[in-house]
């Protein structure tokens, strides 16, 4: 990884002498990150790791004003810049409009920050890269563009909302390569640039910074409807941030409400009322900077967010820049196989096709098999009808429990039956339907815990027991002795009531007392030192 000119005696020069001066000397100026300086307060320096502030530097309006008039104009965002370099200062004002405070960041281009994304980047893919403030977002982006100018060689435009990609002036900075820049007169205007440039100078690949708002979303999404290849950054730190977010949401397929219809609701097994994917997601991958050197990789958006609205976590693939300056996955990406479509298919056309998996990407792994329409299943697996439950935390608690169970969506060829108290007793007509005795367990709420317990009394009635049943087991003997070597109390991992129950009965067979803390899902047995009589 080697550094461009970073520009850095040009802020220096910029800044009073006084702060200038402590900088010089300090030995960590290639870490600075920004320098802060808030009128009648100390100046502060940060950099990558800590921070350095002098109490003996007050800051004064001269030092302000020194600072302000050796930069250009600040804009309607109130951030300036400082000619043919990628320093950003930002400016905090008073309710009279008078520069209170100034934060000026240091602005670099590093060539070869994005090895670590490199086969993503020349993939073609539109891409989204989450982090938080400071993390390198817009420093990977400056590589992107330079990376996909140069050596793709492929028509770019960057369009440059506050000049912080492109650097200050009208002749870009050389760490964009031969990418070309749009400067945006207005923030509020962003997604009217963004629309001209695809309209009037034919991309390829279009660079956004910080998309922040609804209209910058819904001109992402006509951009990328247009075969554009589409790099931003947005503000969140996660995908599930990303969801969350009203106004962003659509960046990733949006999120509806669906209401269906009784007949659909008893066949999923979940309420009349769900949450949708409604349309294709405008980023192919996002991309989340955990720290400078290690991120998350969801290659398939699309497939990621329908598991999470069905309350399935993610489990993405985590990378990191060794010491060595190598790249490694350290975390291969999961993802399960879903049947059912994330979104509305009224229109069939909007539906993207899904990419061939790499050659050289692992088999994903798949969840416990759901019974479809034809009725076939797993060999010998238990036949669990869900009665007004939640169908996808029955699902997560087989896959966790690694059990041979599916779930059937005909009451008539279920082996068990799992139903919520309320359903139970307001609609039994349903179970009166079979026409043999079938193990039926009522569940008081829709809670995972729950769920998981009914799950465990119906394998036990039906003479199974679990993979986690039997490790509860074996750490609750460890626990034991453990107490019993060392006279000190030991706490167990979070388990349902009824394996609590046998747990604590492991105990009490070495006459030692037990005691239940916590709260759901995440209450356990402590096993202490005290005899029973």
């Amino acid at each position: 990884m080697s550094l461009i000119s970073d520009g850095l005696p040009q802020l220096l020069d910029v800044l009073p002498p006084v702060v200038r001066e402590k900088l010089i000397t300090s030995p960590n100026l290639n870490d600075l990150v920004e320098v802060v300086l808030d009128y009648g307060r100390p100046a502060e320096a940060r950099y990558r790791h800590g921070f350095e502030r002098w109490p003996q530097i007050n800051v004064s309006e001269h030092d302000l004003d020194y600072v302000v008039k050796s930069i250009g104009e600040f804009g309607e965002d109130n951030r300036a810049g400082i000619e043919r370099t990628l320093h950003r200062i930002s400016a905090i004002r008073n309710r009279q409009g008078r520069v209170v405070g100034l934060t000026c960041r240091v602005g670099r281009a590093l060539e070869g920050t994005i090895d670590i994304i490199d086969d993503i980047v020349r993939s073609g893919k539109s891409i989204l890269i989450l982090g938080r403030p400071g993390i390198g977002k817009t420093t990977k982006l400056r590589e992107v563009a330079r990376v996909l100018a140069d050596e793709v060689e492929r028509r770019v435009v960057i369009v440059d909302t506050s000049n912080e990609i492109g650097g200050d002036g009208d002749v870009p900075h050389p760490a964009v390569g031969s990418a070309r820049r749009m400067q945006v007169r207005n923030p509020g205007l962003q997604h009217a640039v963004m629309i001209e440039a695809v309209e009037n100078h034919m991309p390829e690949v279009i660079v956004i910074d910080e998309i922040g708002n609804e209209p910058e979303a819904q001109a992402a999404r006509t951009i990328a409807e247009r075969g554009v290849q589409l790099i931003g950054t947005a503000h969140g730190q996660t995908l599930e941030n990303l969801m969350l977010n009203p106004a962003l949401c659509d960046l990733i397929g949006g999120i509806q409400a669906v209401t269906l219809s009784d007949d659909e609701a008893r066949r999923r097994g979940t309420q009349k009322t769900v949450l949708e994917r409604k349309a294709p997601p405008t980023f192919h991958v996002v991309i989340e900077l955990i720290d400078y050197d290690r991120l998350a990789v969801h290659h398939d958006v699309q497939k990621t967010v329908d598991l999470m609205l069905r309350g399935i976590q993610p489990r993405p693939e985590v990378r990191v820049r060794t010491d060595a300056g190598e790249v490694e996955v350290v975390q291969r990406e999961e993802t399960q196989e879903i049947a059912e479509p994330g979104f509305n298919e009224r229109f069939p056309a909007l539906a993207s096709r899904r990419p061939e998996p790499a050659p050289d990407r692992p088999e994903k792994t798949r969840p416990a098999p759901v019974e479809g329409s034809n009725g076939q299943r797993g060999k010998s697996a238990l036949r669990i009808y869900p009665y007004g439950i939640a169908r996808t935390r029955l699902e997560r608690a087989i896959r966790e429990k690694k059990v041979a169970a599916v779930i059937t969506n005909d009451i008539s060829h279920a082996d068990a039956v799992i139903a919520i108290r309320s359903t139970h007793q307001a609609k039994p007509a349903k179970l009166r339907e079979l026409q043999r005795p079938v193990p039926t367990v009522v569940v008081r709420s829709n809670t995972f815990s729950q769920i998981a317990g009914a799950l465990d009394e119906v394998l036990r009635g039906s003479g199974r027991e679990t993979d986690g049943e039997a490790e509860a087991m074996k750490e609750a003997q460890d626990a034991v002795a453990a107490v019993l070597h060392t006279g000190r109390p030991v706490e167990l991992a979070p388990q349902n009531a009824r394996i609590r129950k046998l747990q604590g009965q492991v105990a009490e067979s070495k006459k030692l007392a037990f005691e239940c803390v916590g709260h759901d899902p995440e209450r356990r047995l402590r096993v202490l030192p005290v005899r029973l009589a």
